[in-house]
């Protein structure tokens, strides 16, 4: 299960920024999770759940994510299209010169202190 590592660096980050900046207390932290980045969202807020309120930092704080659509650019064609939805062949000229442009990123995009 990567996702408990990808929360236990998620927490390691937002504990550091939050001691660069003096937070006493966080409540949201948002990720930014790419369509095909192989996380999965309810693995991953079970993980959560359980790891944060072993912080004093974030004890009790929400993970919002939101998804970053995964899109595919044809070098053959020039064109952009949904990854998921069409996988490695292009659908407007069928060649399979592709490749990923986004869709498997994880950001850390915003931590909110109260």
């Amino acid at each position: 299960m990567h996702e408990l590592g990808i929360v236990f660096h998620i927490i390691k980050t937002v504990e550091r920024i939050g001691d660069e900046n003096k937070l006493t207390m966080v409540s949201e932290v948002t990720l930014e999770l790419g369509e095909v980045s192989g996380v999965i969202p309810n693995e991953l807020n079970d993980c959560w759940t359980w790891a944060v309120k072993k912080t004093e930092l974030m004890k009790d704080a929400k993970l919002i994510l939101e998804t970053i659509p995964a899109l595919t650019f044809c070098e053959s064609c020039k064109e952009t299209y949904q990854t998921v939805q069409y996988g490695r062949i292009c659908p407007f000229c069928g060649s399979e010169l592709t490749y990923l442009i986004q869709g498997n990123e994880i950001n850390l995009k915003e931590i909110k202190a109260c």
